[in-house]
Protein backbone atom coordinates (compact mmCIF):
# COMPACT_ATOMS: atom_id res chain seq x y z
CA UNK A 1 0.00 0.00 0.00
CA UNK A 2 1.36 3.39 -1.21
CA UNK A 3 1.01 6.37 1.47
CA UNK A 4 0.49 9.86 -0.23
CA UNK A 5 2.03 12.93 1.68
CA UNK A 6 0.54 16.34 1.26
CA UNK A 7 3.14 18.68 1.97
CA UNK A 8 2.60 22.20 3.22
CA UNK A 9 4.69 24.95 3.68
CA UNK A 10 5.79 25.42 7.52
CA UNK A 11 5.32 28.73 9.78
CA UNK A 12 9.03 28.26 10.06
CA UNK A 13 11.76 27.74 7.97
CA UNK A 14 13.41 24.73 8.92
CA UNK A 15 17.35 23.48 8.82
CA UNK A 16 18.33 23.07 5.47
CA UNK A 17 20.21 19.86 6.46
CA UNK A 18 16.38 19.04 7.90
CA UNK A 19 14.93 20.02 4.82
CA UNK A 20 17.23 17.76 3.13
CA UNK A 21 16.67 14.55 4.30
CA UNK A 22 12.55 15.18 4.25
CA UNK A 23 12.96 15.62 0.71
CA UNK A 24 14.95 12.50 0.86
CA UNK A 25 12.59 10.84 2.19
CA UNK A 26 9.89 11.84 0.48
CA UNK A 27 11.60 10.96 -2.71
CA UNK A 28 12.60 7.35 -1.33
CA UNK A 29 8.86 6.69 -0.51
CA UNK A 30 7.81 8.03 -4.54
CA UNK A 31 10.33 5.86 -6.03
CA UNK A 32 9.67 2.95 -3.32
CA UNK A 33 5.87 3.00 -4.73
CA UNK A 34 6.84 3.39 -8.53
CA UNK A 35 9.48 0.14 -7.73
CA UNK A 36 5.95 -1.39 -5.90
CA UNK A 37 3.77 -0.87 -8.89
CA UNK A 38 6.25 -2.11 -12.11
CA UNK A 39 7.03 -5.01 -9.89
CA UNK A 40 2.89 -5.58 -10.00
CA UNK A 41 2.85 -4.68 -13.36
CA UNK A 42 5.48 -7.64 -14.01
CA UNK A 43 3.61 -10.17 -12.16
CA UNK A 44 0.43 -9.42 -13.95
CA UNK A 45 2.38 -10.07 -17.57
CA UNK A 46 3.71 -13.22 -16.32
CA UNK A 47 0.95 -14.80 -14.92
CA UNK A 48 -0.62 -13.92 -18.63
CA UNK A 49 2.33 -15.46 -20.37
CA UNK A 50 1.83 -18.42 -18.56
CA UNK A 51 4.83 -17.50 -16.07
CA UNK A 52 4.67 -19.29 -12.75
CA UNK A 53 2.41 -17.17 -10.25
CA UNK A 54 2.01 -17.27 -6.48
CA UNK A 55 -1.70 -18.21 -6.08
CA UNK A 56 -3.71 -18.50 -2.47
CA UNK A 57 -3.82 -22.00 -1.09
CA UNK A 58 -6.93 -24.38 -1.99
CA UNK A 59 -8.48 -27.32 -0.87
CA UNK A 60 -7.53 -30.78 -1.73
CA UNK A 61 -9.74 -32.88 -4.29
CA UNK A 62 -9.55 -36.48 -4.49
CA UNK A 63 -10.07 -37.57 -8.28
CA UNK A 64 -11.16 -41.36 -8.85
CA UNK A 65 -9.03 -41.84 -12.30
CA UNK A 66 -11.55 -43.15 -15.21
CA UNK A 67 -10.21 -46.64 -16.79
CA UNK A 68 -10.43 -46.54 -20.71
CA UNK A 69 -12.86 -48.76 -22.19
CA UNK A 70 -11.64 -51.94 -23.36
CA UNK A 71 -11.74 -52.22 -27.26
CA UNK A 72 -14.93 -54.64 -28.59
CA UNK A 73 -13.10 -58.30 -29.83
CA UNK A 74 -13.95 -58.19 -33.91
CA UNK A 75 -16.52 -60.97 -34.50
CA UNK A 76 -15.04 -64.47 -36.39
CA UNK A 77 -17.09 -64.47 -39.73
CA UNK A 78 -19.35 -67.13 -39.99
CA UNK A 79 -18.05 -69.76 -42.63
CA UNK A 80 -20.27 -70.31 -45.46
CA UNK A 81 -21.80 -73.49 -43.82
CA UNK A 82 -22.70 -71.53 -40.52
CA UNK A 83 -24.27 -68.92 -43.04
CA UNK A 84 -26.51 -71.31 -44.71
CA UNK A 85 -27.82 -72.56 -41.11
CA UNK A 86 -28.45 -69.21 -40.01
CA UNK A 87 -30.98 -68.38 -42.90
CA UNK A 88 -32.78 -71.50 -42.05
CA UNK A 89 -35.60 -71.86 -39.02
CA UNK A 90 -36.10 -75.54 -40.65
CA UNK A 91 -34.77 -77.41 -36.92
CA UNK A 92 -34.48 -80.11 -39.77
CA UNK A 93 -32.09 -77.86 -41.50
CA UNK A 94 -28.61 -79.78 -42.79
CA UNK A 95 -25.70 -78.23 -44.52
CA UNK A 96 -24.18 -80.63 -47.41
CA UNK A 97 -20.52 -79.60 -48.27
CA UNK A 98 -18.87 -80.63 -51.07
CA UNK A 99 -14.60 -82.24 -50.90
CA UNK A 100 -12.42 -83.64 -53.66
CA UNK A 101 -10.35 -83.68 -56.63
CA UNK A 102 -11.51 -80.49 -58.54
CA UNK A 103 -14.67 -80.09 -56.91
CA UNK A 104 -15.58 -76.41 -56.15
CA UNK A 105 -19.49 -77.09 -55.58
CA UNK A 106 -21.04 -74.38 -53.19
CA UNK A 107 -22.53 -76.19 -49.67
CA UNK A 108 -25.98 -76.27 -50.17
CA UNK A 109 -29.03 -76.91 -47.34
CA UNK A 110 -30.66 -80.11 -47.46
CA UNK A 111 -33.81 -81.06 -45.05
CA UNK A 112 -32.95 -84.55 -42.65
CA UNK A 113 -35.76 -86.95 -43.35
CA UNK A 114 -36.34 -85.96 -46.70
CA UNK A 115 -34.26 -87.32 -49.51
CA UNK A 116 -31.06 -85.60 -51.17
CA UNK A 117 -32.88 -83.09 -53.64
CA UNK A 118 -30.42 -81.57 -56.23
CA UNK A 119 -27.07 -82.81 -55.66
CA UNK A 120 -24.50 -80.79 -57.89
CA UNK A 121 -22.90 -83.37 -60.85
CA UNK A 122 -19.70 -81.45 -61.31
CA UNK A 123 -17.88 -80.93 -64.66
CA UNK A 124 -14.22 -81.74 -65.26
CA UNK A 125 -12.23 -81.30 -68.74
CA UNK A 126 -11.03 -85.00 -69.66
CA UNK A 127 -13.08 -86.31 -66.66
CA UNK A 128 -16.47 -88.47 -66.15
CA UNK A 129 -18.06 -87.66 -62.53
CA UNK A 130 -18.19 -91.11 -60.58
CA UNK A 131 -21.01 -89.48 -58.22
CA UNK A 132 -20.79 -88.53 -54.25
CA UNK A 133 -19.62 -90.57 -51.53
CA UNK A 134 -19.65 -90.82 -47.50
CA UNK A 135 -16.20 -91.08 -46.66
CA UNK A 136 -12.96 -90.23 -49.12
CA UNK A 137 -12.01 -94.04 -49.04
CA UNK A 138 -15.49 -95.27 -50.45
CA UNK A 139 -14.92 -92.16 -53.37
CA UNK A 140 -11.52 -93.64 -54.20
CA UNK A 141 -13.02 -97.18 -54.19
CA UNK A 142 -16.40 -95.95 -56.14
CA UNK A 143 -18.36 -97.84 -53.42
CA UNK A 144 -21.87 -98.43 -54.87
CA UNK A 145 -23.28 -99.02 -51.23
CA UNK A 146 -22.15 -96.05 -50.38
CA UNK A 147 -22.95 -93.78 -53.33
CA UNK A 148 -25.20 -90.76 -52.16
CA UNK A 149 -28.30 -89.36 -54.41
CA UNK A 150 -31.12 -88.58 -54.61
CA UNK A 151 -32.75 -92.41 -53.56
CA UNK A 152 -30.95 -91.56 -50.24
CA UNK A 153 -32.59 -90.42 -46.78
CA UNK A 154 -30.07 -87.29 -45.58
CA UNK A 155 -28.99 -87.70 -42.17
CA UNK A 156 -26.73 -85.36 -40.22
CA UNK A 157 -24.62 -85.17 -37.26
CA UNK A 158 -24.51 -81.78 -35.54
CA UNK A 159 -26.73 -80.45 -39.01
CA UNK A 160 -23.16 -80.62 -41.14
CA UNK A 161 -22.04 -83.19 -43.22
CA UNK A 162 -19.52 -83.98 -46.17
CA UNK A 163 -20.00 -85.55 -49.78
CA UNK A 164 -16.80 -86.73 -51.75
CA UNK A 165 -16.88 -86.63 -55.05
CA UNK A 166 -14.48 -88.99 -57.41
CA UNK A 167 -13.83 -89.14 -61.13
CA UNK A 168 -13.24 -91.96 -63.79
CA UNK A 169 -12.42 -91.18 -66.79
CA UNK A 170 -14.17 -91.49 -70.27
CA UNK A 171 -12.49 -94.69 -71.40
CA UNK A 172 -13.27 -96.30 -68.17
CA UNK A 173 -17.14 -94.74 -68.17
CA UNK A 174 -17.37 -96.41 -71.94
CA UNK A 175 -15.42 -100.16 -70.56
CA UNK A 176 -18.17 -99.91 -68.36
CA UNK A 177 -20.39 -101.08 -70.94
CA UNK A 178 -23.45 -99.83 -68.50
CA UNK A 179 -27.22 -100.64 -69.64
CA UNK A 180 -29.64 -99.15 -67.48
CA UNK A 181 -33.32 -100.63 -67.36
CA UNK A 182 -36.37 -98.61 -66.62
CA UNK A 183 -38.96 -101.03 -64.97
CA UNK A 184 -42.58 -100.26 -66.25
CA UNK A 185 -45.45 -101.31 -64.11
CA UNK A 186 -48.84 -100.72 -64.21
CA UNK A 187 -51.71 -102.06 -62.05
CA UNK A 188 -51.24 -104.56 -59.20
CA UNK A 189 -53.36 -107.34 -57.74
CA UNK A 190 -53.39 -109.63 -54.44
CA UNK A 191 -55.01 -112.71 -56.52
CA UNK A 192 -51.94 -115.01 -57.60
CA UNK A 193 -54.17 -116.42 -60.28
CA UNK A 194 -54.25 -112.68 -61.60
CA UNK A 195 -56.93 -110.73 -63.04
CA UNK A 196 -59.01 -111.70 -66.02
CA UNK A 197 -59.75 -109.90 -69.06
CA UNK A 198 -57.75 -108.36 -71.69
CA UNK A 199 -55.73 -106.00 -69.50
CA UNK A 200 -54.49 -109.23 -67.65
CA UNK A 201 -50.72 -108.74 -68.65
CA UNK A 202 -50.51 -105.73 -67.27
CA UNK A 203 -51.56 -106.82 -63.51
CA UNK A 204 -48.55 -107.49 -61.86
CA UNK A 205 -49.02 -110.54 -58.79
CA UNK A 206 -48.03 -108.12 -55.65
CA UNK A 207 -45.83 -111.00 -54.05
CA UNK A 208 -43.83 -111.04 -57.25
CA UNK A 209 -43.47 -107.21 -56.43
CA UNK A 210 -42.84 -107.58 -53.51
CA UNK A 211 -39.89 -110.55 -54.26
CA UNK A 212 -38.63 -107.45 -56.89
CA UNK A 213 -38.35 -105.20 -54.59
CA UNK A 214 -36.64 -106.49 -52.00
CA UNK A 215 -33.89 -108.06 -54.66
CA UNK A 216 -33.49 -104.68 -55.62
CA UNK A 217 -32.71 -103.27 -52.22
CA UNK A 218 -30.70 -106.31 -50.78
CA UNK A 219 -28.88 -107.13 -53.44
CA UNK A 220 -26.18 -104.10 -54.28
CA UNK A 221 -28.36 -102.28 -57.55
CA UNK A 222 -27.98 -98.13 -57.98
CA UNK A 223 -30.83 -96.01 -57.95
CA UNK A 224 -30.20 -93.17 -60.64
CA UNK A 225 -32.21 -90.07 -60.22
CA UNK A 226 -33.57 -88.63 -63.15
CA UNK A 227 -31.00 -86.41 -63.36
CA UNK A 228 -28.54 -88.70 -63.18
CA UNK A 229 -30.15 -90.29 -65.87
CA UNK A 230 -29.90 -87.66 -68.11
CA UNK A 231 -25.98 -86.64 -67.12
CA UNK A 232 -25.30 -90.53 -68.04
CA UNK A 233 -26.69 -90.39 -71.06
CA UNK A 234 -24.45 -87.36 -72.22
CA UNK A 235 -21.44 -88.75 -71.01
CA UNK A 236 -20.76 -87.00 -68.20
CA UNK A 237 -21.65 -89.68 -65.43
CA UNK A 238 -20.83 -93.01 -64.53
CA UNK A 239 -23.11 -95.00 -63.86
CA UNK A 240 -22.53 -98.54 -62.66
CA UNK A 241 -24.37 -101.76 -64.47
CA UNK A 242 -25.92 -102.94 -61.79
CA UNK A 243 -28.45 -99.85 -61.56
CA UNK A 244 -32.18 -99.79 -62.42
CA UNK A 245 -34.80 -97.08 -62.33
CA UNK A 246 -38.49 -98.27 -61.12
CA UNK A 247 -41.55 -96.52 -62.81
CA UNK A 248 -45.23 -97.14 -62.72
CA UNK A 249 -47.76 -96.06 -65.50
CA UNK A 250 -51.45 -94.61 -64.39
CA UNK A 251 -51.54 -94.39 -61.07
CA UNK A 252 -54.26 -96.52 -60.30
CA UNK A 253 -55.80 -97.02 -57.05
CA UNK A 254 -53.92 -100.84 -56.53
CA UNK A 255 -50.26 -98.84 -56.77
CA UNK A 256 -51.65 -96.89 -54.11
CA UNK A 257 -53.15 -99.48 -51.99
CA UNK A 258 -50.53 -102.89 -52.64
CA UNK A 259 -47.75 -101.55 -54.23
CA UNK A 260 -46.26 -98.45 -51.83
CA UNK A 261 -46.41 -99.87 -48.69
CA UNK A 262 -43.64 -101.97 -50.29
CA UNK A 263 -42.11 -99.23 -51.63
CA UNK A 264 -42.00 -97.50 -48.13
CA UNK A 265 -40.79 -100.91 -46.43
CA UNK A 266 -38.44 -101.63 -49.00
CA UNK A 267 -37.11 -97.61 -49.51
CA UNK A 268 -36.51 -98.34 -53.17
CA UNK A 269 -36.94 -95.09 -55.48
CA UNK A 270 -39.53 -95.41 -57.40
CA UNK A 271 -41.72 -92.41 -60.21
CA UNK A 272 -45.23 -92.91 -60.63
CA UNK A 273 -46.79 -91.45 -64.30
CA UNK A 274 -49.89 -89.67 -63.04
CA UNK A 275 -53.06 -88.63 -65.71
CA UNK A 276 -53.29 -85.67 -63.83
CA UNK A 277 -56.68 -84.97 -65.27
CA UNK A 278 -58.38 -87.97 -63.20
CA UNK A 279 -56.46 -87.62 -60.07
CA UNK A 280 -54.03 -85.06 -58.63
CA UNK A 281 -53.26 -87.35 -55.18
CA UNK A 282 -49.80 -86.04 -53.43
CA UNK A 283 -46.62 -88.35 -53.33
CA UNK A 284 -47.75 -91.71 -50.65
CA UNK A 285 -44.46 -92.10 -49.67
CA UNK A 286 -41.28 -89.68 -49.93
CA UNK A 287 -39.97 -92.83 -52.50
CA UNK A 288 -42.45 -92.02 -54.55
CA UNK A 289 -41.64 -89.29 -57.12
CA UNK A 290 -45.03 -87.82 -59.34
CA UNK A 291 -44.05 -87.33 -62.97
CA UNK A 292 -46.86 -86.65 -65.61
CA UNK A 293 -48.28 -89.48 -67.98
CA UNK A 294 -50.18 -86.01 -69.68
CA UNK A 295 -53.09 -83.89 -68.09
CA UNK A 296 -55.21 -85.61 -70.11
CA UNK A 297 -53.75 -87.03 -73.53
CA UNK A 298 -54.32 -90.58 -71.87
CA UNK A 299 -57.11 -91.03 -74.74
CA UNK A 300 -57.56 -92.14 -78.55
CA UNK A 301 -57.67 -89.49 -80.55
CA UNK A 302 -59.09 -88.75 -84.09
CA UNK A 303 -57.43 -91.87 -86.29
CA UNK A 304 -58.00 -93.63 -83.17
CA UNK A 305 -53.77 -93.68 -81.80
CA UNK A 306 -53.32 -91.44 -78.72
CA UNK A 307 -54.09 -88.06 -78.37
CA UNK A 308 -50.38 -86.56 -78.65
CA UNK A 309 -49.53 -87.76 -82.00
CA UNK A 310 -52.88 -86.15 -83.08
CA UNK A 311 -53.00 -82.84 -81.68
CA UNK A 312 -50.73 -79.59 -82.56
CA UNK A 313 -47.23 -78.29 -81.07
CA UNK A 314 -49.34 -75.43 -79.59
CA UNK A 315 -51.98 -78.32 -78.01
CA UNK A 316 -49.73 -80.71 -76.84
CA UNK A 317 -47.70 -77.85 -74.82
CA UNK A 318 -50.84 -76.45 -73.25
CA UNK A 319 -51.87 -79.81 -72.18
CA UNK A 320 -48.41 -80.39 -70.57
CA UNK A 321 -48.03 -77.39 -68.97
CA UNK A 322 -50.93 -77.76 -67.12
CA UNK A 323 -49.40 -81.25 -66.31
CA UNK A 324 -46.77 -79.72 -64.55
CA UNK A 325 -48.39 -76.91 -62.83
CA UNK A 326 -50.69 -79.78 -60.58
CA UNK A 327 -47.29 -82.11 -60.09
CA UNK A 328 -44.82 -78.73 -59.62
CA UNK A 329 -41.81 -80.42 -62.00
CA UNK A 330 -41.03 -81.30 -65.54
CA UNK A 331 -38.53 -83.36 -66.20
CA UNK A 332 -39.50 -86.26 -67.69
CA UNK A 333 -43.20 -88.03 -68.83
CA UNK A 334 -44.19 -90.86 -69.86
CA UNK A 335 -46.01 -91.08 -73.56
CA UNK A 336 -49.91 -92.24 -73.58
CA UNK A 337 -49.62 -95.80 -74.99
CA UNK A 338 -45.98 -95.36 -76.20
CA UNK A 339 -47.80 -93.47 -78.97
CA UNK A 340 -45.22 -90.50 -79.98
CA UNK A 341 -43.78 -88.85 -83.12
CA UNK A 342 -41.42 -85.80 -84.00
CA UNK A 343 -44.47 -83.54 -83.63
CA UNK A 344 -45.19 -84.37 -79.87
CA UNK A 345 -41.12 -84.46 -78.85
CA UNK A 346 -40.88 -80.94 -80.54
CA UNK A 347 -44.05 -80.17 -78.95
CA UNK A 348 -42.62 -81.52 -75.26
CA UNK A 349 -39.36 -79.48 -75.63
CA UNK A 350 -41.05 -76.50 -76.30
CA UNK A 351 -43.26 -77.51 -73.15
CA UNK A 352 -40.02 -77.97 -71.09
CA UNK A 353 -39.31 -81.52 -70.86
CA UNK A 354 -35.97 -82.69 -71.35
CA UNK A 355 -36.87 -86.49 -71.46
CA UNK A 356 -39.51 -88.99 -72.46
CA UNK A 357 -40.58 -92.73 -71.69
CA UNK A 358 -41.72 -94.92 -74.59
CA UNK A 359 -43.04 -98.80 -74.56
CA UNK A 360 -40.16 -99.77 -76.53
CA UNK A 361 -37.90 -102.60 -75.30
CA UNK A 362 -34.37 -102.08 -74.12
CA UNK A 363 -32.01 -100.33 -72.20
CA UNK A 364 -30.78 -96.67 -72.23
CA UNK A 365 -26.83 -96.37 -72.80
CA UNK A 366 -24.85 -93.87 -73.82
CA UNK A 367 -26.15 -91.35 -76.23
CA UNK A 368 -29.94 -92.84 -76.14
CA UNK A 369 -32.42 -90.32 -77.61
CA UNK A 370 -33.57 -88.83 -74.56
CA UNK A 371 -37.14 -87.81 -75.67
CA UNK A 372 -37.47 -92.19 -76.57
CA UNK A 373 -36.46 -93.53 -73.44
CA UNK A 374 -36.95 -97.28 -73.77
CA UNK A 375 -38.51 -99.77 -71.34
CA UNK A 376 -38.47 -103.02 -69.80
CA UNK A 377 -42.07 -104.10 -69.47
CA UNK A 378 -43.11 -105.85 -66.56
CA UNK A 379 -46.42 -108.37 -66.95
CA UNK A 380 -48.12 -110.70 -64.87
CA UNK A 381 -46.77 -114.15 -63.81
CA UNK A 382 -42.77 -112.88 -64.22
CA UNK A 383 -41.86 -114.19 -60.72
CA UNK A 384 -38.25 -112.89 -59.23
CA UNK A 385 -36.13 -115.45 -61.64
CA UNK A 386 -37.41 -113.74 -64.85
CA UNK A 387 -36.70 -109.76 -63.17
CA UNK A 388 -33.19 -111.34 -62.77
CA UNK A 389 -32.67 -112.97 -66.07
CA UNK A 390 -33.46 -109.28 -67.24
CA UNK A 391 -31.76 -106.67 -64.98
CA UNK A 392 -28.88 -109.35 -63.18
Amino acid sequence: MVTAYRLERPVMTAHPRRLRRRASVIIAIVGTALILAGAGAAATMIAVEGGPTVSEPTASVSVTPVASPSPSPTPTPLTAEQELLASSADPNACVVSFAGDGIADAPMLQTQGSLYAGLPIPAREGAVFAGWYATPMDAAAFSVAQRVNGSEVVACIGRQMTLYGSWKSPEENAAEHARIPILMYHQFTAKPEGESGWLRGNYAYIGDFDAHMTHIATTGFYLPTWDELSAFIDGRLFLPNRSVIVTDDDADQSWFDLAVPIVDATHVLTTSFMITAHRQDPAPSIFVLRRSHTHDMHQAGANGDGRIVNWSIPEIVADMQASAEVLGVKEVMAYPFGHHNETAKEALRQAGFEMARTIEPGYVTIGTDKLALPTVRINYGMGLDALVSLIG
